[in-house]
């Protein structure tokens, strides 16, 4: 799997809910309480359990969640971080 191009990553960055910092891609969540929270994180850990591709998961303040996604073993933005955000954006 190889880096994707900057250009590249902004393009498809451009107007959705994932942003960029420096080589890794992050959503911010706002839940209805923490037990919505603590669902949502586990319906996250089983799409990237089946991916093969596992994000760092922030649970902040009682109802906040940040996802942060970056192929480590790459050491940057690669086409499995889009894959599982845009599976990531289906659970909500």
């Amino acid at each position: 799997m190889t880096l994707l191009e900057s250009s590249e990553i902004d393009r498809r960055l451009k107007g959705g809910p994932w942003v960029r910092d420096a080589d890794q891609i992050f959503r911010d969540l706002k839940l209805a309480d923490f037990v919505a929270a603590m669902a949502f994180v586990q319906r996250v850990a089983e799409v990237a359990e089946a991916a093969g591709h596992h994000p760092d998961i922030l649970v902040h303040g009682w109802n906040n969640v940040r996802l942060t996604l970056s192929t480590h073993s790459q050491g940057g933005i690669t086409e499995a971080d889009f894959a599982l955000a845009a599976a990531i954006d289906g659970l909500t």
